[in-house]
């Protein structure tokens, strides 16, 4: 299977990368004979007008006459010389590999990866679309009607250039015509060299060298090569939605017409596109109209990549020492821009925040000292980004950091933040218990224009513990929405695994950065823990899109501000059951799903003033165990809010919204700061529905009066509204997906937990704008309506950061916990936590 996989993908590169070097060989290849002629005409009539200005533009000259003169007719298209043009364009198609240079991964390796994915999914999406006779002959009828729509119009177009003497229309359909013919030449080549079987044969599996005609689709190849050419000589937005719009109903018709699985029609269409780009490109005469199109290897090689918005740029770790930095300067009134509630951020956002407060602070005598200190200890971590913002490539390898932390437990801990509570939160769901407990990590990324890799991985110890008393097994069984099996007693084993944690692969177009692999998301404003999505879990395989620096949106929607959007579609790990029709309990304890859930989010964030940001956001779990990912599960997840009222047997969804604010008070803007997030299951909004819903807010204030090196935070919470006693723990749970808003066991939201309330109260001594002493208080006390008996805890505790140089940290913490949950002992237990970690940030391993 894996020897399979290896030998698509490698066809998949050739298929992309035949069509890359076509533009860099526009000025060295004949078009045609006759234009070879009339090109040859034009040199001559250059060299002998004396009144010609001579203009060059890259590596070919033009001629500024007379503007008056009427340019020289383009040739016309026509069948002469056919044969060798076809000749040539097909040598250029099957030689460019060849061609191809190291910054053509940045497009061919994403490409790659999207067609790996789709690979994966093919059999599962076909199989789970409609097998009706009817319903695959509408498919069917629609597909050949709109390929044939295509054709007939470009042909139409010759000819009734011709007749017309319309040299644009004759154009048009020439090229049309001959992007077609060597697409579906270069199709048909791989379609019986492959021989993948059609979603109809046999199983429908789809293997490949089984004499199937499958992959890639001859229907979408010839489809886009037509709508390409067509779109950019008639480049009008009505034309481009009209062809593109076109050819997408060509390839939607065939998956559902179970003719083509999709990956069979995004090759199929990826091929065509570049076919077409190249031959057009090669053969347009601009002085009949139409576009200039560039290719993909052109918007990704030099092209572009020297502006910072086409800069691929890792995020900055959420553990990092940079956003509490970041979070003092908003609060002291130096960054007016940045979008707290909505992490990580780029490093080449951290660039630009950190250039709006280096403006604010110049010229203002004001200016405090320690707000001077962050701004040189930043302008140091990012003199790399700074230093390349004019221009220049953006190619760099570099080693982040490289860290080990020990941790010592005295006592029992809690682990459970699902059902109880955490001794240690938002560490990324690493494990613990009562011992000595060690990660050792690194992290690095490399960049090469718009591309970007960032790897985190760490060696995981955690000692075993023994297994929780049976009163706690029993109540976890009951306490999820379903009677779950009891879980064995036995021990709790050791761990000993090295974990990837943020881990992806990224490309930045025009500031917006698209990603995928292992990610994390911080939605909200709070610094225990937002109430939607934090830390506190493992990072979740997602494909995300992130606009990474805020933009205006147009009209009289620019009132709001700078704005941000973030979307993401991810899946879950860790969930062992999923209960279906309230009757039927899919899975086995101790051994995940063999499918698990998946989840998508959006967030959208706005700053209408400097001293006010307001977001929206959403979630869904959907899908998973016996529920495939298919576009019509996708598509139902985004109704989830209107079917979780009626609670129907095919409610496949567990929606949540959440909204939350960061209000900097104008009067007092280097002195206060409130900020709050909310969240409901399963409505619209919060707002709309406050009785049903959960609460945190808190208020920062960046220096107390007298001691301006000290600053407060003090935050608060509740997930047990008390209007609402029918909830019982309802938040973060569901009747479908048991364990829903977990992965890898560990809560996704706020360390309030579920039917709970909590405060929090930290107070941070800058005694450098890095080095800094941080006193902590915690009280959280869970519902005895959901936990027999209730609990509380209470922690309290010191951390101290302090860089030995300019390259290494050493950090320790201790904290005392009590706590007391019936179920889990009937004596009140409490334990001692300390922890000492020491990184390495080597600035100087890079390249």
């Amino acid at each position: 299977m894996t020897r399979m996989y290896i030998t698509r993908i490698f066809f998949i590169l050739l298929a992309f990368g035949w069509a890359t070097s076509g533009v860099t060989l526009t000025a060295r290849v004949s078009r045609s004979v006759p234009r070879q002629a009339e090109e040859q005409r034009r040199e001559d009539t250059k060299e002998s007008s004396s009144n010609a200005d001579v203009k060059e533009t890259g590596s070919k000259k033009k001629i500024a006459t007379d503007p008056d003169s009427e340019p020289p007719p383009a040739p016309p298209r026509t069948f002469k010389g056919l044969g060798k043009e076809f000749l040539l364009d097909q040598e250029q198609m099957w030689t460019s590999p060849a061609k191809l240079r190291f910054s053509d991964v940045q497009w061919l390796v994403p490409l790659s990866g999207i067609t790996a994915g789709l690979f994966v999914t093919d059999t599962d999406y076909s199989k789970h679309l409609s097998h009706s006779p009817t319903t695959i002959s509408h498919y069917k009828t629609v597909s050949d009607a709109g390929i044939g729509a295509l054709i007939g119009g470009a042909g139409g177009m010759w000819l009734l250039g011709h007749v017309k003497h319309n040299e644009h229309w004759s154009e048009t359909g020439f090229l049309a015509g001959e992007a077609a013919l060597n697409s579906l030449v270069a199709v048909e080549s791989f379609k019986y060299s492959l021989g993948r079987e059609r979603p109809y044969q046999e199983n429908g599996s789809g293997p490949f060298f089984q004499g199937g005609t499958s992959f890639p689709s001859e229907h979408a190849a010839a489809a886009w090569s037509i709508a390409g050419v067509v779109a950019h000589e008639y480049p009008s937005p009505f034309m481009k939605v009209m062809a593109y719009g076109l050819a997408s109903l060509v390839d939607y018709s065939r998956i559902r017409a179970r003719q083509h699985f999709p990956s069979d029609v995004f090759v199929g269409s990826i091929i065509g596109n570049l076919v077409a780009q190249n031959i057009y490109s090669r053969n347009h005469d601009p002085g009949l109209g139409g576009e200039a199109w560039r290719s993909i290897s052109q918007i990704f090689r030099d092209e572009g990549n020297s502006s910072p918005a086409n800069q691929g740029s890792p995020y900055v770790p959420l553990d990092s020492w940079i956003y509490p930095a970041f979070d003092r300067l908003a609060a002291l009134g130096y960054v007016n821009s940045g979008i707290s509630g909505m992490r990580p951020w780029t490093r080449r956002e951290c660039v630009r925040l950190l250039s709006e407060a280096q403006d604010q602070a110049v010229g203002n005598n004001s200016a405090l000292s320690e707000a001077q200190q962050l701004l040189d200890t930043l302008s140091q971590e990012f003199s790399l980004e700074a230093e390349s913002q004019g221009g220049g490539n953006n190619r760099h390898l570099q080693t982040e950091s490289v860290y080990t932390r020990f941790t010592g437990i005295s006592g029992q801990p809690l682990n459970d933040g699902y059902h109880f509570g955490q001794t240690i939160l938002n560490d990324y769901g690493r494990p613990f218990a009562e011992g000595v407990n060690n990660v050792t990590g690194f992290s690095g990324w490399a960049s090469e224009g718009h591309l970007v890799v960032y790897v985190r991985g760490e060696y995981q110890h955690a000692p075993s513990s023994p297994a929780l008393s049976d009163q706690a097994r029993q109540f976890i069984a009951g306490a999820d929405g379903a009677q779950l099996p009891v879980a064995p007693n036995s021990p709790i084993p050791a761990v000993d695994h090295f974990q990837l944690l943020d881990a992806y692969l990224a490309v930045n177009v025009e500031n917006w950065q698209l990603s995928f692999g292992k990610q994390s998301l911080w939605w909200g404003p709070s610094e225990g823990g937002p109430i939607l999505f934090s830390d506190n879990a493992a990072p979740v395989t997602m494909f995300r899109v992130n606009r990474v620096s805020p933009f205006k949106l147009p009209s009289v929607l620019g009132l709001m501000g700078p704005t941000r959007l973030e979307f993401f579609v991810g899946q879950l790990a860790g969930h062992e059951f999923i209960f279906i029709d309230n009757a039927n309990l899919v899975g086995q304890s101790g051994r995940p799903l063999g499918r698990q859930p998946f989840i998508h989010g959006e967030k959208l964030s706005f700053k209408p003033t400097s001293n006010f940001e307001f977001s929206v956001s959403e979630t869904t779990v959907f899908a998973g165990g016996p529920f495939p990912l298919t576009w019509h599960n996708l598509f139902k997840s985004y109704t989830g809010f209107i079917v979780a009222a009626n609670s129907t047997p095919t409610d496949i969804t567990d929606a949540r919204s959440g909204i939350d604010f960061t209000y900097r008070v104008p009067w007092l803007r280097k002195w206060l700061t409130f900020y709050g997030d909310a969240f409901t299951e399963d409505e619209y909004s919060p707002l709309a529905y406050p009785r049903k819903s959960a609460f945190q807010g808190g208020i920062y204030i960046p220096r107390i009066p007298g001691i301006p090196k000290l600053d407060l935070r003090v935050e608060g919470g509740s997930t047990s509204p008390v209007d609402f006693p029918d909830c019982n723990g309802c938040f973060y749970q569901n009747s479908l997906f048991v364990n829903s808003y977990t992965n890898r066991g560990n809560l996704m939201g706020t360390w309030v937990g579920r039917a709970s309330q909590g405060e929090q109260v930290w107070s941070t001594y800058w005694l450098t704008s890095r080095n800094k002493i941080q006193l902590n208080y915690r009280h959280r006390k869970t519902d005895g309506q959901y936990l027999l008996r209730g609990g509380t805890s209470n922690d309290g505790g010191v951390r101290a950061d302090f860089w030995l140089g300019s390259s290494t940290m050493l950090s320790g913490t201790i904290q005392y916990e009590k706590w007391n949950y019936p179920v889990l002992d009937p004596m009140p237990r409490s334990n001692v936590t300390t922890s000492l970690e020491l990184s390495f940030w080597p600035r100087s391993w890079r390249k």
